[in-house]
């Protein structure tokens, strides 16, 4: 019961990051310094996403799912977590492309209006 509690926990934990990294430039507009956080998170999101890195809470929620008695899962938390709710069957390219440029523009409203108001 504990390790299913522990695990859990870091599943909610990494789901937490993924959503920092994804709205944390917004923080910044009640609290600048987050910058300093937010932006070396958001760079190591990236990095693991490109060049295909698990990241490490992946392997621990597995062990502990696995301590707990359950299997666990192949691959990664986005593969297994976020992949089915972002990418679901029938997306189109296009779809994909326009998700990006929204990514894009949301980190540019999140950093650029603060400078805006000056």
């Amino acid at each position: 019961m504990i390790y299913r509690l522990m695990a859990d926990l870091v599943l909610v934990t990494h789901l937490a990051v993924i959503l920092f990294m994804i709205f944390g430039g917004f923080l910044t507009w009640r609290w600048p310094r987050i910058a300093w956080i937010h932006l070396p998170s958001v760079a190591y999101g990236v990095a693991i996403s490109l060049v295909g890195w698990v990241c490490p809470l992946t392997p621990v929620e597995n062990g502990l799912r696995r301590a707990a008695g359950d299997q666990g899962y192949e691959g990664g938390f986005v593969e297994h977590y976020i992949l089915p709710l972002v990418y679901p069957p029938g997306l189109t390219p296009g779809v994909q492309a326009a998700a990006a440029v929204g990514l894009v523009l949301m980190m540019v409203i999140a950093y650029g209006v603060p400078r805006l108001r000056v």
